[in-house]
């Protein structure tokens, strides 16, 4: 792969793509670009942390897992973002599961690298700083709304986040995925998916699902999906640009109109 391609591969990540020129230059021979399949564990609760991840395509979630493994999602990072550095601030030590849930590739670094950046370049620290603003910012939202929200309306604004994060109408999403995310039965999720479909603002495949119509979903979603929105546009605007994104992520073509 040529300089140019992998440079421009780093700028995918709309992170890496904000920085100042010298500060990405600084990062560049130090980034790789790997290929992420989904339900790979790039670090497992209780376990050090060794690199951080610019996701390009990929989805990664921080899931939080019980004794009796049950799991619940504590928040998704797309390229919007990066995984593995924020909860390492004080320790390594990861408290959650980051796991692959849209396939797709990233840039990765060392932890020891993306540190030693953090300590020797401003503006690579203030675009890190604003990040986990924004990450802290959504976590809260998500203990909010998993209490006082229902599923449907906390599956529509997963469905939503999702569909920011990448440049297709249809999902990777299985009921089993989205189950796990919500922290809910399987058979809850069908249910909610089948009424979803009737009023066709999805259609189900197998082991995907296709947004049909944005509009209706972000009307079916709760409050929470907007405000974390509003936040992070606010936090974040170089990678939330309104001429480039839509809600948190690539505007799509057919479900946005209308």
């Amino acid at each position: 792969m040529s300089q140019l391609q992998t440079a421009k591969d780093h700028r995918a990540n709309r992170l890496l793509r904000a920085l100042d020129p010298a500060s990405l230059a600084y990062l560049e021979p130090h980034l790789e670009v790997v290929t992420l399949q989904r339900g790979d564990i790039l670090c497992e609760t209780d376990e050090n942390i060794r690199y951080t991840y610019f996701p390009h395509d990929a989805v990664v979630a921080l899931v939080a897992v019980m004794e009796n493994g049950a799991s619940a999602e504590m928040v998704i990072v797309g390229r919007e973002g990066l995984v593995g550095l924020v909860t390492a601030a004080i320790t390594p030590r990861s408290f959650g599961r980051y796991v692959v849930q849209i396939p797709g590739t990233a840039s990765r670094i060392s932890l020891e690298q993306m540190q030693k950046a953090i300590s020797t370049h401003p503006n690579i620290r203030g675009l890190v700083q604003r990040f986990a603003e924004a990450i802290t910012s959504r976590i809260l939202q998500n203990v909010a709304c998993n209490a006082l929200h229902s599923v449907e309306a906390r599956a529509c604004r997963w469905i939503l986040s999702t569909h920011d994060r990448v440049d297709q109408d249809t999902l990777p999403l299985s009921h089993e995925l989205l189950a796990d995310m919500l922290g809910v039965q399987r058979s809850t999720v069908s249910t909610i998916t089948r009424t979803l479909q009737t009023a066709e603002l999805i259609e189900q495949g197998r082991g995907c699902i296709t947004v049909k119509d944005r509009a209706g979903l972000e009307k079916a979603s709760c409050e929470c999906y907007g405000r974390v929105r509003q936040t992070v546009e606010r936090l974040l605007p170089l990678t939330y640009a309104h001429n480039d994104l839509g809600g948190e992520g690539q505007p799509k073509v057919a479900s946005r109109r209308g």
